[in-house]
C-alpha cells in the first residue's frame, strides 16, 4: 500500500484515511452502529473536503464505509441535540449546508463505494459523489419524512435530476427502501455490482481517474456541477424546512418511534 504523508488530515478523528493507490485518498466512515454519524463525525464529514482540495497528493477520493455498512445515518445523540437545543440545531444546519456545498465544490473526483445501508449524512456524500458504485443488496433510504421532517440535505439538489420528479417524489415522500439494483435501474447511482465486488470496482474507477488528465477531469466535474448549483435556492429552502421541523412535535415522535421500533403516530400541525 502506498502511504504518502497524511498529516494534514490528523485533525479529523472520526474519519479514517489511507492511500490504496497512487493519487487515491480513501476516506472511510468507521463508527459504531453501522457507521452512524455522530456529532463530531457530522462536522468532519462537512469540513474535510476543502482540506482534500489542498492536498497535492490527492487526485481522486474513494469514499466508503467500514464493515458491512456504508452509514446508518445520524446517531440518536446527534438527532437528540438537534431537537432539544436551538444552538446545536443551528450549527448542524450549517454543517449540513457545508457538506452539500463542499462536496459539489471539491475539485477532485469522488468515487463512493456503498455496501449495506446508506442513510442520512452518509447518503448525501454517496449520491453527490461523481461516480457511485453500490452493491446489489445495498439499502438506500432517505428517511427524512419517516423521522417527521422535510427532505432536506441533498434531496432537492440531486434526486429529481438523477431519477426524475415522479420517482424523486415517490421515494422522498414514502421513505421506501431502494436496493442497489433498483437504484441503478432508475438512475440514482452510477453502477451496481455484486456485493463482494463493490470496493474493488470502486477502486478500479478511482485508479483509472487518478491516471487521467487531471485538468480535463476537474473542469468537466466543475462544469457538470453547475446543474447542482442552479438548485441552490431550492436546497436552501429544503434545509430551512427540515431544520424548522426538528423543532416540532413530529420529529420528537419520529425519533421515539425509531427507538421503540414501532410505527410513528404523527399528530403535529400540517404547517400549511
Amino acid at each position: 500500500m502506498i502511504v504518502p504523508d497524511l498529516d494534514r488530515f490528523a485533525q479529523f478523528h472520526e474519519l479514517k484515511f489511507s492511500r490504496p493507490a497512487t493519487g487515491v485518498l480513501q476516506i472511510t466512515l468507521d463508527g459504531p452502529n453501522l457507521n452512524s454519524v455522530g456529532v463530531e463525525a457530522h462536522r468532519e464529514l462537512a469540513d474535510v473536503w476543502p482540506v482534500v482540495d489542498r492536498d497535492p497528493d490527492t487526485r481522486v477520493v474513494l469514499l466508503t464505509g467500514a464493515g458491512r455498512a456504508f452509514s446508518a445515518g445520524g446517531s440518536f445523540d446527534l438527532i437528540d441535540g438537534i431537537i432539544g437545543d436551538y444552538e446545536i440545531r443551528s450549527r448542524v444546519m450549517r454543517e449540513a449546508r457545508d457538506l452539500v456545498r463542499n462536496v459539489i465544490e471539491c475539485t477532485r473526483p469522488i468515487v463512493s463505494a456503498v455496501n449495506g445501508p446508506a442513510v442520512g449524512a452518509g447518503l448525501v456524500a454517496a449520491l453527490l459523489a461523481d461516480v457511485s458504485v453500490v452493491g446489489r443488496t445495498a439499502r438506500i433510504i432517505d428517511g427524512h419524512t419517516r423521522l417527521g421532517v422535510a427532505a432536506g440535505d441533498h434531496a432537492a439538489v440531486c434526486w429529481p435530476l438523477l431519477v426524475g420528479m415522479a420517482k424523486a417524489k415517490y421515494y422522498l415522500l414514502t421513505c421506501r427502501t431502494l436496493t442497489g439494483e433498483e437504484a441503478e435501474r432508475i438512475g440514482l447511482v452510477s453502477m451496481c455490482v455484486d456485493d463482494d465486488q463493490v470496493y474493488a470496482s470502486a477502486l478500479d474507477v478511482a485508479t483509472e481517474l487518478a491516471d487521467g488528465a487531471q485538468a480535463a477531469l476537474r473542469f468537466t466535474k466543475h462544469t457538470l456541477n453547475h446543474w447542482y448549483r442552479t438548485m441552490m435556492p431550492a436546497f436552501d429552502a429544503s434545509l430551512a424546512y427540515e431544520f424548522f421541523g426538528f423543532g416540532g412535535p413530529d420529529a420528537a415522535e419520529g425519533v421515539a418511534s425509531h427507538r421503540e421500533k414501532r410505527r410513528p403516530d404523527f399528530r403535529g400541525p400540517a404547517g400549511d
